[in-house]
């Protein structure tokens, strides 16, 4: 499950395909995804100063107290009691409910391949999020210790199955999990169709379980959770994470939106205009909190990156144990 960021700069390019396996560059210690893209500038859009009339004291108070209002009606953590409450649950009922519904359609058309009838924002999301699977791709391929063909690999919230179905196709035994049973039922079909015209014999086909995170169990050479901690704030954030690397014997790889000053602010923003099929529940995470859920675990990170579009941000930890590692 992918999420985004909220702006209001225009898409320079269209989606371009995600680059097949054999495609994907070497993964570098610090890796940089960044679309180039013209800056944006509020200033361009507005009218000059000397065209707008002068606010007298009453009617710019007037103004600020409807900003604080449109801001307070913004406020996520109402909507999320009563998203919660709507489903009659917490965090993860209301995620559940979301990618079983409206939110299911959203991304299915996010994370697929037609251009008709997705906007701009869906197709940079859809950009962005190939991004993060490509360098997560490029990062498992260059672990000369966890050779990806015959490797066993939990996909932790796989979503349609943009990144189970190139691990399938690089000989990888894949289980394949969503706590959505239409994300697991769309990810299935589309292995299916990748299996039928698959040139490769090394394709595995995985296997697919609708399951939360938190019921995941055995003992996997590689975990990945892409894209997911961003429906979770940080206590469920920091235990997922501890529970991800204790099913992982070698490489755990999760993806974050980070929390910064400035992603906070777009978020907020975005948040002013949640739409009837757009997840508003964004939780934000710093690399702190992410690092001292891997310690607890017993893990560090060996490789980062960061990947952004004007609609999609995401942190990228590769993680060893701790005990063991050597570099």
């Amino acid at each position: 499950m992918a999420r985004a960021a909220i702006s209001t700069a225009p898409l320079s390019r269209l989606h371009s395909p995600t680059p097949s396996f054999s495609q994907i560059p070497h993964a570098q210690s610090q890796l940089r995804i960044r679309q180039q893209r013209k800056p944006l500038t509020v200033a361009s859009a507005l009218p000059q100063v000397a065209d707008l009339p002068a606010l007298s004291l009453p009617a710019a108070a007037a103004a600020a107290a409807a900003l604080a209002a449109a801001v307070s009606l913004s406020d996520p953590e109402r909507r999320r009691k009563a998203q919660a409450e709507a489903v009659g649950g917490g965090d993860k009922e209301a995620v559940r409910a979301y990618f079983n519904s409206t939110g299911f359609e959203r991304w299915r058309k996010i994370y697929g391949s037609a251009t008709d009838d997705v906007n701009r924002v869906q197709l940079d999301i859809r950009e962005g999020h190939a991004q993060t699977v490509a360098a997560t791709l490029a990062m498992l391929r260059d672990a000369p210790d966890v050779p990806l063909a015959g490797a066993t690999v939990c996909d932790a919230g796989c979503g349609t199955g943009s990144l189970s179905i190139p691990l399938a196709s690089a000989g990888a035994s894949v289980l394949a999990s969503d706590i959505s049973a239409a994300m697991v039922s769309e990810a299935q079909r589309q292995a299916q169709l990748a299996q039928a015209g698959a040139g490769s014999p090394e394709f595995r086909m995985p296997r697919f379980e609708v399951r939360d995170l938190e019921s995941l169990d055995g003992s996997y050479d590689i975990v990945v959770c892409l894209d997911v901690l961003i429906h979770y704030p940080r206590e469920e954030a920091q235990k997922m994470i501890r529970h991800l690397a204790s099913l992982a014997e070698k490489r755990l790889v999760i993806s974050f939106a980070p929390k910064t000053i400035y992603f906070d602010l777009l978020k907020r923003v975005g948040e002013l205009f949640p739409g009837p099929s757009k997840a508003t529940r964004a939780y934000l995470h710093s690399e702190k909190d992410i690092e001292e859920a891997l310690r607890a675990a017993g893990w560090r990170v060996k490789n980062r990156g960061f990947i952004s579009t004007q609609f999609y941000f995401a942190k990228l930890y590769e993680a060893v144990p701790v005990s063991g590692s050597s570099s």
